[in-house]
């Protein structure tokens, strides 16, 4: 590592830790540089005129840059993963009996305590899928549930209350007659196709209106964005939105739209890279992302949302563990390897490095 790497990963370090700018005196001071103020100046005035570094209005002191925080992911960190985060993986895939679903859940939620970052699942569009079937379960002589599964291997449920004197022969002959005429329809079609057959289904079996009105709700939610958030509030820890109130409003009113949010994700997705970093809103927030492969789903990523200067020493590397051991998992079970390894990630690449 040349001096004017350790120096970028240095402040990158410093700032991550402090959210201070960062001067040439402090990194005199904090660090055992063999060498004097005016050289680490001179140092720090050539990675910003590089564009790896940002002089604030505030202070003498850099922040990193965004070119400055994507050279540290790719060359700069150290790539450990945290025991913690291995031994708390290892006990959710140490259990075989659950569903693909609350793997992925325990695993994000495992991401999100560990980095204090908001973590979001990312499934495949709508457009991409099919409705294979509609149950209705019932869970009490007054409550059901509806679950409904695509060929993607994706489920949506809703839980409703029944009608006074319904029984289970009326609602199965309300679930005969959704698969008889939703199955294979496309999911972005089901909403219009339920509309239109609304009649056929309320007069058919009758008092099942609140039936419908249930399944409806429920088809609305499943032909919406498919991402799934977890440790939103972990945010509100985060110094840049807990003591700007501007800033805040901007992150989460881009986590509550998940429209503009699977737009966000979905630059992170653009290249074959196992792990991809995205800046937006300003530049005020960073997006993290991998891919998994779950099986039955075309694309499925898993993303940390942050501030950009959050610590990508840990979020780079937790991620990535947590997505190789994701992969390992599913291949194993759809009778691929009989173990998973804790392979250690390769560092990318890029073409611009400071002088």
């Amino acid at each position: 590592m040349t001096r004017r790497e350790t120096i970028l990963k240095l402040i990158v370090e410093h700032f991550i830790k402090t959210a201070q700018p960062v001067g040439s005196q402090t990194l005199l001071d904090e660090y055992d540089l063999q060498c004097s103020s005016a050289t680490i100046r001179n140092e720090m005035n050539a990675l910003e005129k590089e564009g790896f570094l940002e002089k604030t209005h505030t202070s003498s002191g850099r922040v990193p840059s965004s070119e400055g925080y994507r050279y540290y992911v790719d060359h700069l960190r150290e790539s450990r993963v945290d025991d913690r985060v291995k031994y708390a993986l290892a006990s959710v895939l140490e259990k075989r009996t659950q569903s693909v679903e609350e793997v992925i859940e325990k695993s994000c939620q495992i991401l999100s305590s560990m980095t204090n970052l908001a973590s979001v699942v990312l499934g495949p569009k709508v457009n991409e899928e099919k409705l294979v079937s509609v149950q209705v379960i019932p869970l009490s002589p007054t409550t059901a549930t509806a679950v409904f599964v695509t060929d993607k291997g994706y489920v949506e449920n809703k839980t409703f209350v029944l009608e006074q004197g319904a029984t289970g022969e009326d609602i199965q002959k309300t679930v005969a007659v959704l698969n008889d005429r939703l199955k294979g329809t496309p999911i972005v079609d089901l909403v219009s196709k339920m509309e239109a057959m609304r009649p056929a289904v309320t007069d058919y079996v009758v008092g099942q209106d609140v039936v419908y009105q249930a399944l409806m709700e429920a088809f609305l939610r499943f032909a919406g964005e498919r991402l799934n958030l977890y440790g939103k509030d972990k945010l509100f820890e985060q110094p840049e939105f807990a003591e700007d109130a501007k800033k805040l409003r901007k992150v989460l009113g881009l986590l509550d739209n998940p429209k503009a949010l699977r737009e966000a994700l979905t630059k992170t997705g653009e290249s074959s890279s196992p792990v991809e970093l995205h800046f937006g809103e300003g530049d005020d927030l960073a997006i993290v992302s991998a891919k998994v492969n779950v099986p039955g789903q075309t694309t499925t990523s898993i993303s940390l949302v942050g501030p950009t200067r959050m610590d990508y020493d840990a979020a780079v590397t937790m991620l990535r563990y947590v997505a190789e051991q994701l992969d390992q998992y599913f291949e194993q079970l759809e009778g691929g390897k009989d173990t998973w390894k804790n392979p250690e990630p390769k560092k990318q690449q890029t073409k611009k490095k400071p002088n």
